[in-house]
């Protein structure tokens, strides 16, 4: 990897885009919006057109925006806010607003912006589009099948060679059912003739029981409902998916027997119409009785292998569910999707985070994170290089922002560079920074 790309941003109205040079050779671009909170980016990019999707919020308030880069995130326009119902998104580190690029001969690509919004106890997904490089979008129609009480989100977004954006999800809509069975049925227990009963928690139970309410969804934007592709998925991590040609990949954390919380894949080759039995990526038997916040992901070569990158407990198979000290990222790979390659750790300073990897035009991949060091969150970046074996070497890569407070990075490859953009904590909240890397 060579040196970071010069990023010149500019300020535009009540947006302010700043840059901030750690030395003449690494600027960052920083987008935010004015007295907001900016935080939860992703990025996509297709040639030379980049766009990074992010939430920017009040004390009681959420809306997304999307900026875009014209030359390869070089430079970035003022972002502009894509829903419409002022206030409705409820993002987070693992659900972030996805932003998906559909290529269109002879313009700038069609902007896809996935996200999460809530109305009293209703949950979906909701997305908009863009027709004119991100100036404006259309108002907000509902992911099909994601509509309905319950919540639902931890969602990835694909686009296939034909256009077509397919969304895949975690949704806990037979929780909503399986509660209030539990309370009609203590109810009727204590004799209840028509006063209201106090609401009473659903037992614990077996977490592999409570897991099989919840379940993986998928769907194509355009069509009329979501299938269920698997079930026991843990609650709150990140889903990933990546398409090639007419094969969709997906991976995802799963609750096995005994509340084991390991990385699952599936794929289909015939569009998302079936999918495969399940396979476990790695034999980790991580056991919690609790949800990380820390999902996989996944990202597939020119080989169609599918490189898989993933936080698990690095000191054994019973490290606390909320221990930030006892995380590693690991990587495997796989040739036909039904068995990966032994897991190798990727080299961390500290304990580590929120993995995201990109494929380059070399192939090589490059993977980014966040690791605790000096007792504080900083980006990490190594280079990957995979063997026809299936053997895995890393090169530490300089990351853009050696100072602290720095977490939940995405990655995009553009015609400069890789394109990472991550959460930077200031003194007072947080906004959304931008860098190339070559």
């Amino acid at each position: 990897m060579r040196a970071l790309r010069t990023v010149h941003v500019t300020l535009v109205g009540a947006v302010l885009l700043s840059s901030t040079a750690l030395s003449a050779q690494s600027p960052i671009a920083t987008l935010a919006v004015a007295e907001r909170t900016g935080a939860n980016p992703t990025v996509a990019a297709h040639g030379a057109f980049v766009a990074v999707a992010f939430s920017a919020a009040t004390i009681s308030s959420m809306d997304i925006f999307v900026a875009t880069s014209t030359d390869g995130g070089a430079t970035f326009g003022a972002p502009v806010q894509v829903n419409r119902v002022a206030g409705e998104a409820r993002v987070s580190g693992e659900e972030p607003p996805r932003v998906a690029l559909v290529p269109r001969r002879g313009t700038t690509p069609e902007i896809v912006i996935v996200w999460t919004a809530k109305a009293g106890t209703t949950w979906k997904l909701l997305s908009a589009r863009s027709l004119d490089g991100g100036r404006t979008f259309s108002a907000s129609t509902p992911v099909p099948g994601s509509d309905g009480e319950g919540s639902r989100g931890w969602q990835s977004v694909a686009v296939d060679a034909t256009g077509r954006i397919s969304v895949l999800w975690l949704d806990h809509r037979d929780l909503i059912a399986a509660d209030a069975a539990h309370q009609h049925s203590a109810a009727a227990a204590s004799g209840s003739t028509g006063a209201t009963a106090a609401p009473m928690a659903m037992p614990k139970g077996d977490p592999t029981e409570r897991a099989a309410l919840s379940q993986l969804m998928f769907t194509s934007l355009g069509s009329t409902s979501a299938r269920s592709v698997a079930r026991s998925v843990c609650y709150c991590c990140k889903t990933a998916m990546a398409v090639s040609g007419d094969a969709v990949y997906a991976a995802w954390r799963h609750v096995y027997p005994s509340g084991e919380r390991d990385i699952a894949f599936t794929m289909s080759t015939n569009r998302g119409r079936t999918f495969a039995t399940p396979v476990r990526v790695s034999d980790d038997h991580w056991k919690l009785d609790g949800c990380p916040d820390n999902g996989p992901a996944l990202a597939i070569d020119a080989t169609k292998r599918a490189h898989v990158v993933w936080p698990t407990a690095s000191e054994g198979r019973n490290a606390p569910a909320k221990d930030a000290m006892a995380l590693s990222i690991y990587y495997a790979v796989s040739r036909d999707g039904k068995a990966f390659s032994a897991r190798t750790r990727v080299p961390t300073r500290g304990p580590a985070s929120h993995p995201q990897i990109v494929m380059l035009p070399n192939g090589t991949s490059l993977v980014a994170w966040d690791e605790v060091v000096d007792g504080t969150r900083r980006l990490g970046l190594a280079r990957a290089t995979v063997s026809a074996s299936g053997a895995v070497s890393f090169t530490p890569v300089a990351a853009p922002d050696a100072g602290p407070g720095q977490w939940y990075p995405s990655l995009a490859a553009s015609s400069g560079g890789a394109v990472i953009t991550w959460v930077r904590q200031l003194e007072r909240g947080s906004t959304v920074a931008v860098a190339v890397v070559r």
